[in-house]
């Protein structure tokens, strides 16, 4: 928070992300909305989420293109400037004889060709950041700017449904383009501040190795961090049995009437609002409050968390579900930014983009496995197998974590004790 109010670079910065996220999250409810009324519309939102999700798994490649990108704050508005074309194309679209099934297609494409500019656009603001905030306090910074990010998905949800009540689809397609406008803007103002500044320099370094080669200097530099790239599949392996949770509390509620407050729907929202605060209170106040706590003692919480909330799932306790699943947010919400600013330090600037970028695809992949897994037990064995089995993967969690967070103190303190030791002249 102290950074977003002191850095006015920084704070642009993350008003011009926050500003074409909330457009993004109006239009995906409105495309979404415009689908379910067709007659087949189970495979069109079906193809609306697989082409969601495909850019996610895209970062390590647009994280490369990105280190290799010299300016990268031209580029970052003129992607802004496209995207605006792009969904002024598409509120012209809406309004066109044009409808269903061929509207949709060329929507949705227009949609995956925006999201992967978008990807490539978040590789170019990563070292960015790093170079406005500095090293040790982008973690924070990135905490901060995810946690608000949950808020305003939570909030544009709410306004998007809203909307659509008395704006039209071309409307909503409008708005989103001119928040990729004012924020291709805000970037332009930030590009000009720093122009003349010495950090600008710092800003535009380029990465000139191939593709392979990116990777393996990556790979190599995340190595030499001891535990890094365990604590990445760990935290993935976290996503992932929040991500599993999901389905499984509404299997859980829809099986146990006595679980419910109120209405089946009005218990999922409140489930799902409360753990998305949570996470939203990690990622804004967890990495402040917790910045000196080790990544590896946040993990450990965390998977405590998912054992205690799944324990409440088996015991039919609602409140403790609640109060479980805010903790295990929480601990999420902290445990992605400390991993970032990890990877930020252990890396060459040149190659953040691209290390940061495979750890994200770690990341991605993770989650819809997860899900995939423990919802195909829980539809075929039965709930209760699906709930003892992420409880059996929280357990290895804890006991890999632990095993790592031992050995990578007895390495740093191995490694700082061969640094006293002096070779005799």
């Amino acid at each position: 928070m102290n950074i977003f109010l002191k850095n006015k670079n920084y704070r642009k910065f993350t008003i011009a992300s926050w500003l074409s996220s909330a457009g993004n999250i109006l239009f995906y409810l409105a495309l979404m909305t415009y689908a379910s009324k067709l007659k087949n519309y189970a495979l069109a939102l079906s193809l609306i989420s697989i082409t969601e999700a495909i850019p996610d798994l895209l970062q390590s490649v647009s994280g490369y293109f990105a280190d290799r990108t010299k300016n990268k704050f031209k580029t970052i508005v003129l992607l802004a400037i496209i995207r605006f074309v792009m969904y002024m194309l598409v509120g012209v679209l809406f309004v066109t004889n044009i409808a269903g099934w061929n509207l949709v297609l060329l929507v949705i494409c227009i949609n995956f060709i925006s999201d992967v500019a978008g990807m490539y656009s978040g590789g170019l603001q990563s070292p960015l950041i790093v170079g406005l905030v500095g090293e040790n306090d982008v973690g924070e910074a990135e905490g901060f700017t995810n946690g608000i990010s949950q808020l305003i998905t939570m909030g544009a949800q709410f306004v998007g449904s809203a909307l659509l009540l008395f704006m039209s689809y071309s409307s909503l397609a409008i708005v989103n383009a001119l928040t990729f406008l004012i924020a291709g803007l805000i970037f332009a103002n930030i590009a000009k501040n720093i122009k003349k500044a010495a950090i600008n320099k710092e800003l535009q370094t380029v990465n000139d190795q191939g593709f392979f080669a990116t990777f393996k200097s990556s790979f190599k530099q995340a190595r030499q961090a001891h535990g890094l790239l365990t604590v990445t599949l760990v935290v993935a392996l976290l996503n992932g049995i929040l991500y599993a949770l999901e389905p499984l509390i509404s299997i859980s509620f829809a099986a146990n009437k006595n679980m419910l407050i109120g209405t089946y729907s009005f218990t999922i929202a409140i489930f799902g609002a409360v753990v998305s605060i949570g996470t939203a209170l990690g990622s804004a106040v967890g990495t402040k409050l917790l910045k000196s706590t080790s990544l590896f003692v946040i993990v450990l919480l965390d998977t405590l968390a998912s054992v205690l909330m799944l324990g409440a799932m088996l015991g039919k306790n609602t409140i403790a579900c609640l109060i479980f699943g805010a903790i295990l947010g929480f601990f999420a919400g902290t445990a992605g930014p400390k991993l970032f600013q990890w990877g930020v330090q252990s890396v060459d600037r040149k190659i953040l983009a691209s290390t940061m970028g495979a750890l994200s695809t770690i990341l991605a992949i993770a989650g819809p496995l997860t899900n995939a897994i423990f919802s195909s037990i829980a539809g075929t064995a039965g709930l209760n197998y699906a709930l003892y089995g992420l409880i059996i993967l929280s357990i290895i969690v804890f006991a890999i974590t632990l095993y790592v967070m031992i050995k990578t103190k007895q390495a740093t303190v191995k490694t700082a004790q061969d640094k006293q030791v002096q070779p005799a002249e």
